[in-house]
């Protein structure tokens, strides 16, 4: 009984590699470095990505905190109308 020798997580009886790991081994070879230029290109994220991601969550925020605002104030006229 082994840990897995890419994941380090999973338990492998008789092999080195768990299936998961067997299956990312067997893309390598078939791939080679087409496979890490793909999970560069996929996964990887620049700064630029990061900072348009930063703007991105920071613009929803604001938009949700303007929506409660907006939901409070025309609640409060709702109440005085009543």
């Amino acid at each position: 009984m082994w840990s897995c020798r890419l994941c380090e997580k999973n338990t492998v009886w008789t092999s080195h590699l768990c299936e998961d790991c067997r299956k990312i081994k067997h893309l390598l070879n078939l791939y080679g470095d087409k496979v890490y230029t793909t999970l560069e290109t996929c996964l990887v994220r620049n700064d630029k990505q990061i900072n348009y991601k930063v703007d991105d969550v920071i613009k929803k925020e604001k938009e949700d905190i303007e929506k409660t605002i907006k939901t409070r104030s025309q609640a409060k006229k709702e109440e005085k109308n009543i």
